[in-house]
């Protein structure tokens, strides 16, 4: 799976091989498939328009699993600023569509989250997992 480094620090990103609107229900579906928690998605696009303010397309979704989540927040609580879990999928001016989230590497540092390796690993697969579901043909 092809995995680049987004215009910011932490961030991962997959290039699609979908549409837009393909690749945000494929992930959706995925973490239904998945029996993870959908919490919400947020159409930036549409908050930008309501504010006559106009951007890419871009949807942020939320969702997790608690019993692997609430574990961060016990390390740390203000862990609680980067979960649950957010991937955002986004169309670039140029038509391409990627989907980005945040490295956990990069979470548990900036927490500084020393002891929860295992829990880490497990969700940094999960979200690569889910990546690749909706990014994939």
């Amino acid at each position: 799976m092809p995995i680049a480094a987004a215009h910011a620090d932490g961030v991962i990103r997959v290039k699609s091989a979908n549409s837009f609107d393909e690749t945000l229900a494929r992930l959706k579906a995925d973490v239904q498939a998945k029996g993870i928690r959908f919490f919400d998605n947020i159409d930036q696009t549409g908050l930008g328009a309501a504010a006559d303010l106009k951007i890419g397309r871009s949807t942020l979704v939320l969702f997790g699993n608690p019993p692997l989540g609430v574990q961060f927040l016990q390390a740390n609580r203000y862990a609680g600023l980067d979960w649950p879990v957010r991937m955002l999928v986004v169309e670039e001016s140029d038509g391409s569509v990627w989907v980005a989230w945040t490295d956990f590497a990069f979470i548990a540092k900036r927490y500084t989250i020393a002891d929860k390796d295992a829990q880490l690993k497990m969700a940094s697969e999960v979200a690569a997992s889910i990546a690749a579901a909706s990014t994939a043909r």
